[in-house]
């Protein structure tokens, strides 16, 4: 039977298409408007081949950002705005304690096991320093478009969905802080973050501090 590794390693290789998501750019930053002004070390979870990244570091070139992916291919396609990437799971990252300033995971989430979810949680917190910042954006399930149509969160390679409010408690209970909620997605170019009916959100970005 396959390991962990190999089992989440295979699952991401069938999402080609998310190295070539067109919100990707816009989904960092987003990220970034919310980062605090002393932030400088960024832990990027799930970083595929870098844009995101990269467009964080075009914002501000003094950001040192790692990145954590389980495909070996898109940590060695990583650009130069990373100062190193790291090849293994978010269930057990390979660094010390409260390392980052800041840690993103947009459009991660809902990759994961059931099991590993907390599991997830657990590690964001740890690696954060006090006063830090997590930021994840994930498939909504209350989408309205989905709902009408009939269709899922879950697909190939999305193994959970997560609805914000189950979401928010978990993080509260992981120990995080002044949780936020906000709509992400596309449909953000034209309402912005604020818009109060949520359903109207393909995906909600999710903003916590460790304090």
């Amino acid at each position: 039977m396959a390991g962990k590794h190999e089992l989440y390693e295979a699952q991401n290789r069938q999402q080609a298409v998310s190295e070539c998501d067109g919100f990707t750019d816009e989904r960092y930053e987003q990220f970034f408007r919310h980062m605090g002004l002393g932030t400088v070390s960024v832990l990027d979870v799930g970083c595929n081949t870098g844009r995101g990244g990269k467009r964080l570091k075009e914002l501000n070139p003094s950001l040192l950002i790692t990145g954590l992916d389980c495909v070996r291919e898109r940590l060695d396609a990583l650009p130069s705005a990373y100062i190193r990437g790291i090849y293994g799971l978010s269930t057990e990252i390979p660094v010390e304690d409260r390392s980052f300033d800041v840690v993103l995971a947009g459009e991660f989430l809902e990759h994961l096991y059931p099991a590993d979810v907390d599991k997830t949680l657990c590690e964001f917190q740890r690696v954060l320093r006090i006063g830090g910042q997590l930021m994840l954006t994930t498939p909504n399930p209350g989408y309205l478009r989905n709902r009408v149509h009939g269709w899922s969160v879950y697909r190939a390679s999305h193994l959970t969905q997560h609805h914000a409010p189950v979401l928010r408690f978990r993080l509260l209970m992981h120990g995080f802080t002044h949780v936020r909620l906000y709509g992400s997605g596309r449909v953000s170019r034209f309402l912005g973050q604020f818009f109060p009916l949520r359903s109207v959100y393909g995906s909600y970005l999710i903003v916590a501090r460790k304090f």
